[in-house]
């Protein structure tokens, strides 16, 4: 693994916006890492609001995806909840086997139409995490067609029954797409008085941690394994690292 001594500073995100839509394939995908940012966030007085594309209904071996659905879905309301987020949206497509194409984009789209959001959060869709471990094929699907969909969501002649029949204004006005937990990361977020959250936030997925059996796993152990790191690079305690991806010549 690379040192933090050879990875250049990171820049802070521009904190000057209202309302961020986190669009993720999985309950628990926020919290394995980028929650304390949220909480940072909802703590200025912003609007954040979770878009979950699956329940998470694949994610427990020994449990019936029903009720892990119903299971999964909870346990990311109170997630949220102890991040300050009081909006959750699941869009219900299936866990485990999402396509990037059409499907997804038309579903992405009506959430950023439905939330108008000036910021989207979207989970790493690169082929590997920083490190070198490989991707999971739902988060590539997901932030692939996160970035696509966000333009969609400003053309009214795409997904026009959105506009037509739903009575979902197009929206353009999201600046930029930051993507959590991105090998290309050159941005970040001081969370060194929110990380507690951001632990709190990953222990309420208790449900899903008990079934991955991951025998004396800590989750306060396992994000400050990267947020320590990430810190370093901003000179503080704590961070998160974001890929920037600008939606316009201006942003």
């Amino acid at each position: 693994m690379t040192s933090t001594d050879a990875l250049p500073p990171l820049t802070p995100l521009d904190e000057d916006w209202s309302t961020a839509l986190a669009v993720v394939a999985h309950p628990d995908d926020m919290e394995f890492g980028a929650a304390a940012a949220v909480a940072r966030w909802t703590g200025q007085g912003k609007r954040v609001v979770y878009c979950m594309v699956t329940s998470g209904e694949a994610g427990i071996d020994g449990m019936d995806p029903d009720e892990t659905r119903r299971v999964r879905e909870a346990e990311e309301i109170e997630s949220a909840r102890v991040v300050g987020v009081d909006e959750v949206e699941f869009l219900g497509l299936p866990d485990g086997v999402l396509e990037y194409g059409l499907p997804l984009r038309r579903a992405i789209a009506g959430a950023v139409r439905r939330h108008r959001p000036d910021v989207v959060i979207t989970g790493n869709y690169r082929e590997t995490f920083p490190g070198g471990m490989l991707n999971q094929a739902d988060h590539v699907a997901t932030g692939r067609a996160v970035v696509d969909a966000v333009r969609d969501a400003g053309n009214r002649w795409v997904f026009r029954e959105q506009v037509e029949s739903d009575a979902l204004e197009p929206w353009g006005g999201v600046r930029q797409v930051w993507v959590a937990a991105s090998p290309d990361a050159a941005h970040g977020v001081d969370v060194s008085a929110t990380f507690d959250a951001g632990v709190a936030s990953l222990r309420a997925h208790a449900a899903y941690l008990d079934g991955l059996g991951w025998e004396d796993f800590d989750p306060a152990a396992f994000l400050a394994s990267m947020s320590a790191p990430t810190g370093e690079r901003m000179g503080v305690t704590h961070a998160v690292a974001f890929e920037v991806l600008r939606m316009g010549w201006d942003d």
